[in-house]
């Protein structure tokens, strides 16, 4: 994947931007499915449909194979495990954050006592 940092994707966070498109990575969650299908359970047309998994697809998120006439797609699971390196990168930060704010609470309380 590309992007500006480890396991980042840019394309690939901005295709999960759209709501049509996150919907359509929680029903793949469960296991693949044909265009068909997933327009049914979302409540879309086809083509539209057809519109946001060629954006998943184009991204990395999805992969398309074809069985007879259907096309069939499924989640690839490396786009999320670059995402979840890339959020594990930001936890020693935060968990620092949190630590000087622990600190911070304590020393008011500590203020406050007479």
């Amino acid at each position: 994947m590309s992007g500006k940092g480890p396991g980042m994707d840019i394309t690939a966070l901005s295709a999960l931007a759209e709501p049509n498109r996150m919907n359509i990575v929680e029903l793949l969650r469960d296991g693949s499915l044909a265009v068909g299908e997933i327009a049914d359970q979302l409540g879309i047309r086809q083509p539209q449909a057809s519109k946001h998994l060629k954006v998943l697809s184009d991204s990395g998120i999805v992969e398309v194979r074809v069985d007879a006439n259907r096309r069939i797609y499924t989640l690839r699971s490396e786009p999320f495990q670059e995402l979840d390196s890339w959020v594990q990168s930001f936890r020693h930060l935060m968990e620092d954050r949190f630590d000087n704010l622990d600190n911070y609470l304590r020393e008011l309380q500590n203020k406050e006592k007479p």
